[in-house]
């Protein structure tokens, strides 16, 4: 490993001190670092709230989606913090990236908390005409978001690393991401009995599910919310986003492992075969939830081709380790 190379290396170990962190992520971008604690401070109104408030909106603890919502977004805009520093061309893109993200996820967090105050769904929510707005302000802000990620795609695949590993980490996790979020989409056309009601002429409170083959708000997973009876296209969407951390956190441990034989060409192979096992599972989740099955209840179509991508994985893996080791 070059010069050059250990020292980028070493700035992905570098400080863990959250005074630190938090200085240096001020010092690079504001607004990315207030959403990341607006939404940390939503993940803590969650949890309270899911412990004093009794009220249940589709299901669920009226709470729940906040709690969720605040997780999933700190670690999203804390990944942002780490990876888009690492990028020296085009500045002031990146700086749009950053701030264009932390703006409209900090919208988003204060959304989805002043919904919940209300007591009243926040996606798809077009019940009251002050609902339909709030819903149609977020529709259009998600689609800014997406396009705001594919300006970050483009960033980290033209930039040049010194570290090859930790960069396709990067730009895989990121590319995956940004096909998570496209899964969002498809949760925001009407299903057949919203449009059958809507075709006779009917008043829907909800256009757009998360469920195939029913309403949203039946049996779910405890706060995550997936149903347990039918198909869920959240698991898909929630895989995807998560690649950002998941592919980046698989390249920094690969790069953490010393052994003498354990080289860039194995680490590269193994990181690729990891990324597109990621994908490969995001893909089977969504083509599972589009037959309208459960996640907890696969038919046996289902787990051949799970456990196809498990053995083609794990010999791909045993293909790429060298022939011959060091002592």
């Amino acid at each position: 490993m070059t010069q050059s190379s250990k020292s980028l290396t070493a700035k992905v170990y570098q400080d863990s001190n959250l005074l630190a962190i938090l200085k240096r992520s001020w010092a690079f971008n504001r607004m990315l670092t207030i959403f990341v604690l607006v939404s940390t401070a939503m993940t803590i109104i969650g949890i309270l709230g899911m412990m004093i408030d009794p009220r249940i909106v589709l299901g669920m603890p009226n709470w729940a989606k906040s709690t969720k919502f605040g997780i999933s977004l700190t670690l999203y805009g804390a990944a942002l913090l780490w990876m888009l520093p690492l990028l020296s061309i085009r500045p002031r893109l990146t700086q749009l990236v950053a701030n264009g993200t932390g703006a409209i996820l900090i919208l988003e967090s204060i959304l989805i908390m002043f919904q919940a105050l209300r007591g009243v769904p926040m996606h798809f929510n077009v019940s009251t005409p002050l609902d339909a707005t709030l819903w149609g302000v977020m529709s259009v802000t998600i689609g800014m978001l997406w396009l705001i990620t594919a300006l970050g795609v483009g960033l980290v695949f033209f930039q040049k690393l010194p570290n090859r590993v930790l960069s396709w980490s990067i730009r895989l996790g990121f590319l995956i991401t940004l096909i998570g979020f496209a899964e969002g989409f498809m949760m925001t056309s009407p299903n057949r009995t919203q449009l059958a009601a809507l075709e006779a002429g009917q008043k829907v409170d909800l256009i757009g599910a998360h469920t195939i083959g029913r309403s949203d708000g039946g049996p779910g997973i405890p706060l995550l919310g997936w149903s347990t009876t039918h198909g869920d296209l959240r698991i898909g969407h929630f895989i995807g986003i998560h690649a950002m951390q998941v592919i980046p956190l698989l390249g920094v441990v690969l790069l953490r492992r010393r052994e003498p034989w354990l080289n860039e060409r194995t680490r590269l192979a193994w990181l690729s075969i990891g990324a597109a096992s990621y994908f490969g599972l995001m893909v089977l989740v969504t083509w599972q939830a589009l037959r309208g099955q459960p996640l907890l209840n696969p038919d046996l179509l289902t787990l051949v081709v799970g456990s196809a991508l498990l053995i083609g994985a794990i010999i791909a893996g045993f293909l790429f380790l060298p022939r011959t080791r060091p002592r």
